[in-house]
């Protein structure tokens, strides 16, 4: 059965039956009511996880890095300025192979301070080693939280779920909440095998220091697991559709005409609209799809490949910005398609929760015809 539930409380809900041993985070906008939630649970009796209240973001990710490092589920959520303050330890969490799930609600960076949504602050620390899964709607990023646990604790790399602040975190829409039983079932108990975290009876040095005789090999054994970390992201993806009764378990989830000539690249919420304004278009004969990112990190290089390689042109969203060069996705998928004579236009829009709208999407598919190179800044006044 489907209840009407708003997004950040149906993220405290699926975390809270996820079974964490400790919760820790520092409130900011718009990631607040996650939390506020969670603190709640934990005052009614409805959980039985530790919540500690830290004096900032830096203090939370290192509460639950030190959690983690004990042998424990742990769990924090944050957003913009405060992922920031977390940068240190993000790059330590992933570089000590720690089992993290962090909910970034993504929003605007400074200056000029802003709380609206768009993902500047995820994509500033893209390259800290952690898988990131970006949701389109609530019903994914709930999906995507039990699976980031599962994905977590099997890979022993940290996992982050982004869900666009606001647009998901505050909004009500009707969705599937498993139950306990069910996730219990896909999510057992977290039984960290021997010499993975820190024990009395069998000492481990974690995030020690390390030499250039050793630092390099140990940064290509994580980048080794996080690019070949793909293979189980997609098995679990299809383990949780069967589970779940759920459609669509690939990586970048394609939408609208079969090869079409133009095809849109986009990650969060967004593409719902992109969605309408296919769908509206199709109407008149014109063929144009969607190529949804599901997860950034690892980059879906080889689906990226497949589902764009038959385009004629390619219009990347991006909802962030290199500055001094382009949208970051688009980069990326530039490096993808090199060679292959698909003509990839970089798109920033929505940057401070600017609306995006179908008129815009429209008015860039008709930009991109031309012999316009340059980053497209959409909807700019």
């Amino acid at each position: 059965m489907k209840e009407c539930v708003e997004g950040s409380h149906a993220i405290a809900e699926i975390v809270k039956l996820c079974r964490p041993a400790v919760v820790s985070a520092y409130p900011i906008t718009p990631q607040t009511h996650i939390v506020e939630d969670l603190s709640q649970f934990k005052a009614d009796g409805e959980a039985d996880f530790e919540f500690i209240r830290s004096e900032s973001e830096f203090a939370a990710a290192s509460i639950v890095l030190g959690a983690s490092a004990s042998g424990v589920r742990t769990y924090t959520a944050t957003s913009s300025q405060g992922l920031l303050l977390m940068a240190e330890v993000i790059f330590t969490i992933s570089g000590m192979r720690l089992p993290v799930v962090l909910t970034c609600a993504n929003r605007a960076v400074s200056a000029p301070i802003n709380i609206w949504n768009d993902q500047q602050d995820a994509m500033t620390v893209r390259d800290s080693g952690w898988i990131m899964l970006f949701a389109e709607d609530n019903q994914e990023a709930v999906d995507f939280h039990l699976l980031a646990f599962k994905l977590a604790e099997h890979l022993q790399i940290p996992v982050m779920v982004n869900v666009d602040g606001f647009i998901l975190t505050h909004t009500f829409e009707p969705l599937e909440m498993p139950s306990a039983a069910q996730v219990k079932k896909f999510l057992p108990d977290y039984n960290p095998s021997s010499g993975q975290f820190l024990d009395v009876k069998n000492p481990k040095s974690l995030g020690c220091f390390a030499t250039p005789d050793d630092y390099f090999e140990i940064r290509k054994d994580l980048f080794d697991d996080l690019q070949n970390s793909k293979v189980t992201i997609v098995k679990e993806l299809n383990n949780f559709s069967k589970a779940f009764k759920r459609n669509n378990a690939e990586l970048v989830e394609y939408y609208g005409k079969e090869n079409a000539e133009t095809v849109f690249v986009a990650m969060g919420s967004v593409g719902g609209t992109i969605k309408d304004t296919i769908d509206e278009l199709s109407v008149a004969g014109a063929s144009v799809s969607l190529a949804r990112i599901k997860c950034f990190r690892p980059f879906p290089r080889e689906e990226i490949f497949k589902k764009l390689s038959f385009a004629k042109n390619v219009a990347v969203i991006d909802k962030s910005v290199s500055l001094g060069q382009e949208g970051i996705i688009a980069t990326e998928v530039k490096a993808v398609l090199l060679g292959t004579g698909v003509k990839v236009q970089s798109c920033v829009a929505g940057l401070g929760g600017r609306d995006i709208t179908r008129e815009m999407l429209k008015d860039v598919l008709n930009k991109i015809q031309g012999d316009n190179s340059a980053t497209l800044f959409v909807g700019l006044k």
